[in-house]
């Protein structure tokens, strides 16, 4: 049942249309309607007394007009979102195939650690001797990320990944500074995260592109011709976007700081070499450890995410404030970029030290692993990523070869030829089997490209029936369905968009719609 200023709701069957139904509910899955079409924006879901006589005490700014929000009672507003919660895809519902984005499962054990009442509880201005236990688990933490990479420092106040691509930046643009050096390139390989050039860019810095070689690695030859002296840095990422280790990383980062250049790591595909390689001996000087990807902890878990940024002893003096150091009365914080130990500091990147209950649950799951664990864990999902390029070799293409994977699979659209359909149309009838599209178009290197990380959270069962529902679509494209991949999705709540409007023209405000016209007798 298709209601006014909805898409089309109704299923491809094969005994006809689908029932009928008063409600547009079919059984369990349920038709919700927008906040505004549930709620009446001139009522309140509580009963509030008229205010008494008072006097206004804000200077002529008060609201002219009503807000305008639907007013609801509690149930009415508790059914409505957690309807919505029902349509979501997340972790927990399967297998997240998103290629580049590392979505593990998060242990429950995380969860029951992180709401421990001294760190769900902690407040960042509590005095320093009130929270002694919370520093501690910082302190661990940051003891355990620098074992794991071979580095000297870590700042822990970046909220999320770009987050933390700016905060390495600005360490390494305050470190040229300090040396008397005013360079103003970055170079930024083409298989890179889009955040990665606009990170340069924001902090002033001109990005030069640098081309992947045939095989979707990165020349040193490219790289050594494109070093001057005005270069500051090279921004990499390895395991790199293609899913293929850069085996010239060494020799990359030697030609960079012969030039003097600093080597930033992109940290989004550690999992791929988590205790398998220590990026400090690779020659990295900066990188950013996702600690919603890589350690487990959600994306989002009731607040912003984690971006920790590990830094080499040449950028270490550079790290932002505040740093926990030890005394003889216990930790403390060093606030000020001029504290003892924090003199060349680059100042602050958020007002305090960070997302707490990340690092809860990232140390968690370190100290469940063990080094051995963790270990096991990258072999685990590269494992897994190689077992589907390899059940799916056949029926789908591969860009580079019979070149082992990493952390996901690669394959771009070249088995599509023929068939009339798009990466886009694979991707939306992978919507209709229950799963969420892995990720499109990205790398851009690699034309049409779907990217998989399946981690290493999958069993093989799990593996098994995700891999059998891709050679099912890629047989059913080859045979001339087109039917089940335009359509799609047929049995999402929402049939598909336009997505390009969509980008290009948005609707982001609710309108009431007005009431048809009564048809003329």
């Amino acid at each position: 049942m298709n209601r006014e200023g909805r898409g089309a709701t109704t299923p491809i069957t094969t005994g006809g249309a689908a029932p009928h139904t008063f409600t547009g509910n079919r059984a369990l899955e349920l038709e919700e309607g927008l906040i505004f079409e549930i709620g009446r924006t001139d009522v309140t879901g509580v009963d509030i007394e008229d205010a008494g006589d008072f006097t206004p005490r804000l200077g002529g700014h008060e609201r002219k007009a009503d807000l305008g929000l639907p007013g609801l009672a509690e149930p009415e507003a508790m059914r409505h979102y957690v309807r919505l919660s029902r349509m979501n895809y997340g972790i927990d519902s399967g297998l997240f195939p998103l290629g580049s984005c590392t979505m593990k499962h998060n242990p429950r054990l995380n969860e029951k650690m992180a709401r421990l009442p001294g760190f769900a509880d902690v407040h960042p201005l509590q005095p320093v001797s009130t929270v002694q236990g919370a520093l501690a688990l910082i302190k661990e933490l940051s003891r355990w990320l620098l074992s794991l990479t071979g580095m000297e420092a870590v700042a822990f106040t970046p909220k999320a990944g770009a987050h933390g691509e700016l905060c390495g930046m600005m360490a390494i643009k305050a470190a040229h500074i300090a040396n008397g050096q005013k360079r103003h390139i970055v170079l930024v390989p083409e298989s890179a995260h889009g955040t990665n050039p606009a990170t340069a860019a924001l902090i002033g810095y001109e990005v030069k592109s640098i081309p992947a070689r045939a095989d979707g690695t990165v020349d040193p030859a490219a790289v050594k011709a494109a070093l001057t002296p005005e270069v500051a840095a090279l921004m990499l990422t390895n395991p790199n976007t293609c899913g293929l280790f850069e085996r010239d990383v060494v020799e990359i980062a030697e030609a960079v700081h012969a030039a003097g250049a600093y080597f930033y790591a992109d940290g989004a595909n550690f999992n791929a070499i988590l205790g398998k390689v220590k990026v400090g001996e690779l020659g990295v000087d900066a990188m950013h450890i996702n600690l919603h990807k890589t350690f487990s902890t959600p994306h989002g878990g009731g607040g912003p995410g984690a971006g920790p940024v590990v830094l080499s002893k040449a950028l270490a003096p550079f790290a932002p404030v505040p740093a926990i150091v030890a005394d003889g009365a216990g930790l403390k914080l060093v606030e000020d970029e001029g504290e003892a130990g924090a003199v060349q500091a680059l100042g602050r990147m958020s007002a305090f030290h960070g997302q707490m209950g990340m690092f809860v649950r990232a140390l968690a799951w370190m100290l469940s692993h063990g080094a051995d664990g963790m270990k096991q864990a990258s072999e685990d999902a590269v494992l897994s990523a190689n077992y589907i390029r390899a059940c799916l070799g056949d029926v789908m293409s591969v860009p580079f070869g019979e070149r082992p994977a990493m952390h996901e699979a690669l394959f771009d659209d070249a088995w599509l030829e023929g068939t009339g359909l798009s990466t886009l149309d694979i991707a939306k009838a992978l919507i209709d089997e229950g799963y969420h599209p892995m990720t499109v178009y990205f790398p851009l290197v690699v034309h049409g490209a779907m990217l998989i990380e399946p981690t290493e959270s999958e069993s093989k069962a799990s593996l098994d029936l995700f891999i059998g529902a891709l050679r099912d679509l890629a047989f059913a494209a080859k045979a001339g369905e087109k039917e089940r991949f335009l359509g799609a999705p047929h049995y999402a709540p929402r049939r598909r968009l336009d997505e390009t409007r969509a980008a290009r023209a948005p609707v982001l405000r609710w309108v009431k719609p007005q009431p048809l016209p009564e048809a003329a007798e």
